[in-house]
């Protein structure tokens, strides 16, 4: 496992965090959307507090590191290092606690297949190895997604649960194929998990159904940190959320190594 200074360069080095690809322009406008409440920037969660765009912005500049200025409205925008590191070493306690119980039920769920899936797979693997089980909700569970209309499908690799549209894992922010999977869990002889590893809508509709929830997400996407701002998502990690998945190795290495020394 890289030290906190190694892990932290290498965030920066490979824009994980530090100075990221999502522009000034890209987080205002969708910080502006969720104060708007726009539902596809709400990501399957309700909120209680009005939070306006300045109160996202304040909390985006806490949580996440954005720049903090108002008057930034252009160009270079950032997600503290330190933040990710702090965040990530808070849900891997998170994990130990669940995976320390007798057979704990956990599920996986990703909307990013080309970058977060690589983080997510390693995890779900430890997770089993530690006596897991990994919940298979609604395999196969087909509905009109937000794919220019066309259906799509629950489908699963190696236990982590995705979105496929024409053979092909997709980019997703819809919260309702997480909650199809809960509304079936709920209903079965298991119950629901308890623990949600996921990110986009899947964390969002699991957080906003009680489950315990640890997620990952971008600056762009404010609503999961206001999410663990009103206690409906334990840990929200913040990182660039599709960089080269090979980046992703050190974090993921420095989240399993910790809840196996938890553990």
């Amino acid at each position: 496992m890289l030290s906190r200074d190694e892990l932290r360069r290498h965030l920066i080095q490979t824009r994980i965090a530090g100075d990221v690809a999502t522009s000034r322009e890209n987080n205002l406008d969708h910080y502006s959307s969720l104060a708007n409440r726009d539902p596809h920037y709400m990501l399957g969660l309700t909120f209680e507090q009005p939070w306006s765009y300045r109160d996202v912005l304040d909390l985006m500049a806490k949580s996440a590191g954005v720049v903090a200025d108002p008057g930034h409205r252009r160009g270079q925008d950032t997600i503290d290092p330190d933040l990710t590191i702090d965040a990530i070493d808070a849900m891997a306690e998170r994990v130990a606690a669940v995976l320390s119980r007798p057979a704990p039920r956990v599920l996986f769920a990703t909307g990013h297949p080309t970058g977060l899936l690589a983080v997510h797979l390693p995890l779900a693997r430890f997770a089993v190895e530690r006596g897991a089980t990994l919940l298979t909700p609604a395999e196969g569970w087909t509905y009109a997604g937000s794919g220019f209309g066309r259906p799509r499908r629950v489908r699963y690799l190696q236990d982590v649960a995705m979105l496929d549209d024409r053979g092909g894992f997709v980019h997703t922010h819809d919260p309702a194929p997480m909650r199809h999977m809960l509304d079936e869990l709920d209903e079965a002889d298991g119950g629901l998990p308890d623990l949600v590893i996921a990110d986009h809508g899947w964390a969002g509709a699991a957080g906003e159904a009680g489950v315990p929830t640890v997620a990952f997400a971008d600056s762009n996407d404010p609503g999961l940190f206001l999410g663990e701002a009103e206690g409906k998502i334990d840990v929200v990690v913040p990182l660039d959320d599709n960089v080269l998945p090979r980046y992703y190795a050190p974090l993921t290495d420095r989240l399993v190594t910790l809840v196996s020394r938890a553990l």
